[in-house]
């Protein structure tokens, strides 16, 4: 009997965890772990500015709608840029996570953010979040929250190097004592790779590929390494200089030219951020190895790369598309590690 009262009026909802990602959102519910995992999009009709769909469904529409059909990314390198948009996708996910019955708890939220993001930025999340329904709204870096949920000490008096490359932002950060010691913030990561492949292929092929196209040949034959490059072929279609569909086959070798740049951009921010690092705490993470989290550090041989550039072991962390979700999720019960980590 019990049981169902606590079910009737939401006894059960917990608070939750959010990594608010440019590309997906990852929900972390209390006592129950990830909970959701869909992308960052949402389709709305411009004649009557209903929303028509969220996440898996308004990715599905993308390059396909009419004109009085509008996908829409929220967010764009890690920060809000559309406020109204964010707001009604939280407020879906939000109560797609939490369970409950009539009467819903309102809960707690820690979200996961760049930590490049500005007062501002920091606020229009916030507000979001508050507007979707949260009752308490805390902030944690994503580098923090995927070094948390990576397993690192990051209380302890040792140096621990994460470098988390998502979809809009690539964090890089050195951390000890619960604290950020020195970071970069990049506005470069899974994003731009999947651009750089569609120029790429505009440039040489004179074709025109769409999002979902680009995203495909990136999964299946990037690379972060040219001379390392698997040699495999994909037959892709676009739309010719003519106008005209046409069908092509490209390989893991111009692919793998294609993120040439962006690899190199996000290599050259870790040799940066571990040349501002203290001497201690570079000899902590010359001894345990760099950290690779974030869906985009799965680019084939990134850690090899890495490893190669920087002279230090690179490794990954268990489940790295989840990690920053995992992060805040572990932190959601214990309000004194929330207040230590969270953001100012």
């Amino acid at each position: 009997m019990l049981g169902k009262l606590g079910d009737l009026f939401g006894l059960g909802a917990g608070n939750i965890g959010i990594d608010l990602g440019t590309a997906n959102t990852v929900v972390y519910s209390e006592n129950k772990g990830i909970v959701l995992y869909e992308p960052s999009i949402v389709a709305i009709d411009v004649s009557t500015n209903r929303i028509l769909a969220v996440g898996k469904q308004a990715k599905e529409m993308l390059g396909k709608t009419p004109e009085n059909i509008r996908t829409v990314r929220p967010l764009r390198d890690g920060v809000i840029t559309d406020f109204e948009a964010t707001k009604i996708m939280l407020s879906y996910y939000i109560t797609k996570s939490i369970s409950g019955g009539i009467f819903k708890p309102k809960p707690r939220v820690v979200i996961g953010v760049p930590s490049g993001v500005t007062q501002v930025e920091k606020r229009a999340v916030i507000d979001a979040a508050k507007s979707a329904g949260a009752r308490e709204v805390y902030l944690i870096s994503e580098p923090m929250a995927a070094a948390i949920g990576a397993e690192l000490p990051v209380e302890e008096p040792v140096g621990n190097m994460i470098v988390d490359i998502g979809g809009g932002t690539t964090e890089i950060a050195v951390i000890s004592l619960a604290g950020i010691v020195v970071s970069s913030s990049l506005r470069i990561a899974g994003d731009e790779m999947t651009d750089a492949v569609a120029q790429f292929i505009k440039r040489k092929h004179n074709l025109l590929i769409g999002e979902q196209t680009a995203e495909r040949a990136k999964i299946e034959l990037g690379s972060a390494s040219i001379e390392n490059s698997f040699q495999k072929e994909l037959e892709i279609k676009g739309r010719d200089i003519t106008g005209l569909p046409r069908t092509i086959k490209i390989t893991s070798e111009e692919i793998a030219q294609a993120l040439e740049d962006v690899v190199a951009a996000i290599i050259n921010a870790i040799k940066s951020t571990l040349e501002r690092t203290p001497p201690e705490l570079a000899s902590d993470i010359a001894e345990r190895g760099i950290v690779l989290a974030g869906g985009g550090s799965l680019l084939k041989n990134l850690d090899k790369r890495v490893e190669k550039e920087t002279g230090i072991k690179t490794l990954y962390c268990e489940d790295p598309i989840t990690a920053v979700a995992r992060g805040v999720g572990k932190v959601l019960d214990n309000i004194e590690v929330i207040r230590k980590v969270a953001m100012p």
